[in-house]
């Protein structure tokens, strides 16, 4: 009995058209991935300043809220999760960089007005899985932005 040929690394459970397909109709913001750049010296003071952002991804993406204010039971004293209202789901394409937990997240272009200069944290790497479209990321809202 002969095993069977490996799979060539481009091959997926769902076809390219599938994807390209949900990419084109539901990836139709712009979004940038970015965390902050490391400390450099500011020659004129002496001192570490925060340098220039690091962009991550910028390109197609989505955005939504993913669910409402959560019920948190909290017992005196101890620590707790508080996922409230302010968590989000970011799409972006599976070709995108996996988002790391801290890096943030903005909207630079969107036809919801409202949603461009919003500010997310990311809470988890972005998800992965076997029958995946897009790639979806966990977010919490820092900075509401928008001119709507």
């Amino acid at each position: 009995m002969s095993s069977p040929p490996p799979t060539p690394a481009t091959s997926s459970i769902l076809p390219a058209s599938v994807t390209a397909l949900v990419e084109r109709k539901l990836l139709i913001d712009t979004v940038r991935i970015y965390r902050p750049g490391p400390m450099v010296l500011d020659p004129a003071t002496g001192q570490y300043v925060p340098g220039p952002d690091v962009t991550v991804y910028e390109g197609p993406g989505a955005h939504r809220p993913a669910g409402g204010p959560g019920i948190v039971l909290r017992l005196e004293g101890q620590p707790y999760r508080d996922d409230g209202d302010a968590r989000y789901t970011l799409f972006t394409p599976l070709s995108a960089p996996v988002a790391s937990t801290g890096d943030l997240v903005t909207v630079v272009h969107s036809e919801d007005a409202a949603a461009i200069g919003r500010v997310w944290t990311v809470l988890d790497p972005g998800e992965t899985g076997t029958v995946e479209v897009v790639r979806a990321t966990w977010m919490r809202i820092q900075k509401a932005g928008g001119t709507a």
